[in-house]
């Protein structure tokens, strides 16, 4: 069984036992519920229904954050002297997947 969920705008296939990296959810205890897109059961029969995907969740233990890789920002404009450079590291949560329940 697997499920699509949506973290943070973007969408991840995740199935029980999975170790995901998602972009960084502030203020989390121990675990996290999501609502998920589309589940696949056992049987390979997808649900897409709203009404029953509302009542369905995901659940996760959390195990903590770390940083992604640096990404270098150059600007430059020509013939001024103008020159910038700056880096960026996306911060990112450790998700463990434990249950997928359809409710």
């Amino acid at each position: 069984m697997y499920a699509i969920i949506d973290i943070g705008g973007k969408q991840a296939k995740v199935a029980k036992g999975d170790v995901v990296s998602v972009e960084r959810i502030p203020e989390v205890g121990e675990t996290v519920t999501f609502t998920p897109l589309l589940v696949v059961d056992k049987d390979g029969q997808a649900v897409t229904d709203k009404d029953r995907l509302a009542s369905s969740t995901v659940t996760a233990t959390v195990h903590g954050e770390e940083k992604g890789k640096k990404i270098d920002i150059f600007t430059y404009k020509n013939k001024t002297g103008n020159r910038r450079r700056r880096g960026h590291r996306q911060t990112y949560t450790t998700v463990e997947v434990t249950d997928i329940d359809l409710g």
